[in-house]
């Protein structure tokens, strides 16, 4: 029962990185990149690990490394060129979590559309295929309060911090993509979600350029 009440508080704490992934980030230009072959992506971020995520590829979006949170930090986002952060309590609730400030790689994620399939690479150069299935934005009620609650653009209704945890985090295997929206010169203005699903990844000898704009066109 300790440990369960433990994880719970762990759980709720987590809920504040919708605020600290966007108050703690400095700007930073963001230069649009000239993106690697999938191959050759691969071959560039593997390591010999076949537990450790080390890159994520969205044909002709973006070519991003992976670094994981050090460890009791999960208000952790990285701030180097090209990387997003791997979510610790994502990975504990049993899905995968990417975070990345709009100031940086997560400039890049409003490229990524409904349909969309991306790529998780790991160390052994094993992957993993997701489509894209629901974008989601919210306002930060308060953006610089750790007891904001958010605002669904789309739906107009108001969660806490844990329910908007929940909602985008938990539930089936998924991967969730974070970032913040900048609005009015305030970059801690709102909150981006992309959540993704496994699908049967393509054929090998398959472009994945070509598969996700087949894979779009199917769900139109």
């Amino acid at each position: 029962m300790a440990s369960r009440l433990h994880f719970n508080k762990r759980i709720s704490a987590a809920a504040f990185v919708f605020l600290l992934a966007c108050v703690l980030a400095f700007p930073a230009p963001v230069q649009a990149q000239d993106l690697p072959s999938f191959i050759s992506f691969i071959e560039s971020v593997k390591n010999g690990d076949p537990a450790v995520l080390r890159g994520v590829y969205v044909p002709n979006v973006m070519a991003l490394a992976v670094e994981q949170q050090p460890a009791g930090y999960a208000s952790y986002v990285s701030s180097a060129e090209g990387t997003v952060t791997q979510f610790s309590i994502a990975s504990e609730v049993g899905n995968v979590g990417l975070l990345a400030h709009n100031t940086h790689a997560g400039a890049i994620f409003p490229n990524i559309q409904q349909g969309s399939l991306i790529f998780l690479v790991y160390g052994d150069g094993r992957t993993e295929t997701f489509m894209a299935q629901s974008v989601q934005r919210y306002q930060a009620l308060e953006p610089y309060s750790p007891y904001s609650q958010f605002k669904d653009l789309e739906t107009q209704i108001t969660l806490t911090a844990e329910e908007l945890f929940n909602k985008v985090y938990r539930g089936e295997y998924h991967l969730t993509l974070q970032t913040c929206i900048e609005k009015d010169g305030n970059p801690s203005w709102g909150r981006l979600f992309i959540l993704a699903f496994p699908i049967q990844p393509p054929p090998l000898d398959e472009d994945p350029l070509t598969a996700s704009i087949v894979a779009r066109k199917r769900l139109d």
